[in-house]
């Protein structure tokens, strides 16, 4: 059948196998069918232009599902247009070509469907019918938006009975059991972040593109080498200061049930009014950040000055007062609006010489990291979100956890060069001892002083970072003390094998424990249903605006009746007044 040919005689293993393949040959062929006659039993077609003779007739064999060709007469003689549509390819078959394409690639595009159809059949469709063909293949092969909330009490406890120690909740409104929000913390996430991770908490949001849409809640943290460390995720149907309070609540329960006590965290997000009011309430003794990510690139796009966002930079990472004042000086210089819209954000919230709390060198959020990873999956149900999390933890854990055993060194990869450069220039300096636990240490352009009781230098990078500087390092070698000894233990390598060392275990398949929730949970229980929000139905529309219509002046309608502006002829209620 590669050159889409027939002869008598040819047979088929069923009827539906015999219409997929005559339907394909007219597509590929470049003719219209007319079927004349088609049921279980037999099929005649013709083709659809006039006064082509070319006709086909095939019927079942007895006792056997099997067709085959019972007469095939003429041959065409209508014309062949590569470049019009085919009647033939329906959604359907637009769904069979495209389904295993995307399994294995979640965002092929329509205008890419569109490509590959008119390279291989050299016929074009219209682009809304590749788009409804993608949402068809997509809910084929993952299962419906409806199915996967129904699903999730029983996942949830897939997760609980896999996972020991995990928690994995969903919230219903009480009236008529409608999703609202889902809440999942992996023991092995919970055990890594408690034992080994550094105490900041990233956490922020990503829009789902489903059908019930809803919103992405994460909080992540970052381990010894500084890599991403997922701690806890969660959907809401809608984001607001509710959702927040809720989440960080359930955060803190997670936190509280694994733990004496909860360590002091460093929270770092946008910034978000809801979000700085709900980590005060439910971390009422932790710090909260700004992510500079998130500040420069609102800077950036509000003042489209390049210069702005170096100088917003080497503030956040001055280490004195003295340059710090000096960059905010400059920035004031070059824009003074700049400036009065970054007083909104007080310095202690993102400035790290004015910072509390303790950031060790991160002064920015993790969380567009954490998001990449279901960007594939934003518009699949929300099972398929969570499957994707739990399949790349499992995957990371497994990787981090093989990594750490080939290391030689104390400290991670990163603390490591960090001490090794320090090192290297500490070789350079002088070292004055002034007793026990205090140094002063000289080099070409300045002098510092450094005390190696309260791990501190004047140059406040070692407060800043956790790691000695290249000063400390001088007076600790110089006093013959050991390095290593004076780095946090955030950093070491004890610390990066204890945050992996529990392990994500794999969650058995749909069936399996779609099976198992029938027979042990009653159906009123664990059915959940959508919620009320949902997308609209269709192509959602994206709308470009350019920069020029921002301040375009807007046209003003005139009423060629009564002459006033507002309104059309046909709207007006001129007649209808003087009635």
């Amino acid at each position: 059948m590669e050159n889409h040919c027939f002869i008598v005689g040819q047979e088929f293993p069923d009827v539906k196998a015999f219409r997929s393949a005559i339907k394909e040959a007219a597509i590929a062929q470049h003719f219209e069918l007319r079927i004349v006659k088609s049921d279980l039993i037999r099929y005649i077609a013709k083709c659809a232009a006039e006064d082509c003779p070319w006709h086909i007739r095939a019927v079942k064999l007895p006792n056997a599902p099997t067709f085959t060709i019972r007469s095939l007469e003429g041959t065409h003689t209508c014309g062949k247009n590569a470049h019009n549509g085919h009647h033939q390819a329906s959604v359907d078959w637009i769904v069979n070509f495209i389904e295993e394409r995307l399994r294995d690639n979640i965002n092929y595009k329509p205008k890419d469907i569109l490509h590959d159809i008119y390279k291989q059949y050299g016929i074009t469709i219209p682009y809304k019918q590749a788009w409804r063909a993608k949402e068809r293949g997509l809910q084929a092969i993952y299962g419906s938006s409806e199915e996967g909330y129904c699903l999730l009490p029983a996942y949830c406890e897939q997760i609980k009975k896999t996972n020991p120690g995990s928690i994995a909740e969903v919230f219903t409104a009480a009236a008529d059991n409608r999703f609202q929000r889902l809440f999942v913390s992996f023991y092995a996430s919970i055990y890594g972040f408690l034992n080994g991770c550094l105490p900041i908490v990233s956490i922020g949001g990503i829009q789902l593109k489903s059908k019930y849409l809803g919103t992405l809640l994460s909080a992540t943290s970052f381990d010894a080498d500084g890599g991403l460390f997922p701690l806890a995720f969660g959907v809401v149907d809608v984001e607001n200061d509710e959702s927040w309070m809720w989440f960080l609540s359930e955060l803190h329960k997670a936190l509280e049930m694994n733990t004496e006590m909860i360590p002091r965290l460093t929270f770092l997000s946008n910034g978000q009014k809801c979000l700085m009011d709900a980590v005060k309430r439910k971390f009422p003794y932790s710090f909260h950040a700004v992510c500079m990510r998130h500040l420069s690139d609102c800077i950036g796009k509000e003042f489209k000055n390049p210069r702005l966002i170096q100088l917003l930079w080497k503030a956040a990472y001055a280490t004195s007062t003295i340059k710090f004042k000096e960059n905010i000086a400059e920035i004031e210089e070059v824009s003074s609006e700049a400036a009065n819209w970054l007083r909104q954000y007080p310095s202690s919230h993102w400035a790290l010489i004015y910072f509390e709390g303790t950031r060790y060198g991160h002064l920015c959020s993790n969380i567009d990291e954490f998001n990449q990873w279901i960007l594939e999956a934003q518009e699949l149900p929300i099972i398929q979100v969570i499957e994707r999390i739990q399949i790349k933890l499992m995957t990371v854990f497994e990787e981090r956890r093989a990594k750490c055993k080939s290391w030689f060194s104390m400290l991670a990869p990163s603390a490591e060069n960090h001490i090794t450069e320090a090192m290297n220039l500490a070789s350079k300096y002088q070292v004055l001892r002034s007793d026990e636990v205090e140094f002063e240490v000289l080099s070409t352009e300045r002098s510092d002083i450094i005390n190696i009781g309260t791990h501190s230098c004047s140059c406040r990078d070692w407060q800043l970072y956790g790691i000695p500087c290249s000063h400390a390092v001088a007076a600790l070698v110089s006093s013959k003390k050991d390095v290593y000894a004076f780095t946090e233990r955030y950093f070491t390598q004890a610390s990066y094998c204890e945050t992996y060392a529990e392990e994500v275990r794999p969650i058995p398949g749909k069936i399996e424990w779609k099976k198992e929730g029938e027979t042990t949970m009653d159906d009123e229980i664990r059915i959940v249903r959508p919620p009320k929000v949902r997308r609209l139905p269709g192509r959602p529309e994206k709308k470009r605006m350019c920069i020029e219509d921002l301040h375009r002046e807007k046209h003003t309608v005139h009423c060629s009746r009564c002459n006033q502006t507002g309104h059309y002829k046909s709207t007006c209620k001129a007649d209808a007044l003087r009635e």
